[in-house]
């Protein structure tokens, strides 16, 4: 169902602040920079090998960013997983009894289909799965 470590996402407080360390410091690219209203987050995506750390920030503080901030401070959010048809994913998923946050698809940045799985059911690890269009 998987086929590779799409991206890692990362909860930053100060959202240039985490773009200078990453890409001035670290030298990694900026690639893709996006607000999504809908989930009150900030994301910008930086490229590192066939991967991307995407770094995500809150813009409202009832997002659910904000409240992982809040309850964890910064750090790594999710593991996102590249899937060839996000449904049949789903669909695996409910099959192995696997607890799903999302239970249909929905479009996250760049216009992707994500859908996540409860951290419960991975071990205590937030899982995004996420089909490019």
């Amino acid at each position: 169902m998987l086929s590779k470590i799409d991206h890692l996402g990362i909860v930053v407080e100060d959202l240039e602040e985490g773009v200078r360390v990453y890409s001035q410091s670290l030298g990694l690219e900026v690639t893709h920079r996006e607000t999504l209203d809908d989930q009150g987050v900030t994301t910008v995506s930086l490229g590192i090998g066939e991967s991307t750390l995407e770094l995500l920030s809150p813009t409202r503080d009832d997002s659910p960013i904000a409240k992982f901030l809040e309850r964890n401070g910064p750090g790594i959010h999710h593991v996102a997983y590249a899937v060839p048809d996000i449904e049949e994913a789903l669909q695996e998923a409910r099959d192995a009894g696997f607890r799903l946050i999302d239970e249909f698809p929905r479009v996250g940045a760049g216009g992707k289909k994500i859908a996540f799985i409860h951290p419960k059911s991975t071990l205590g690890v937030l899982s995004e799965m996420v089909q490019s269009i």
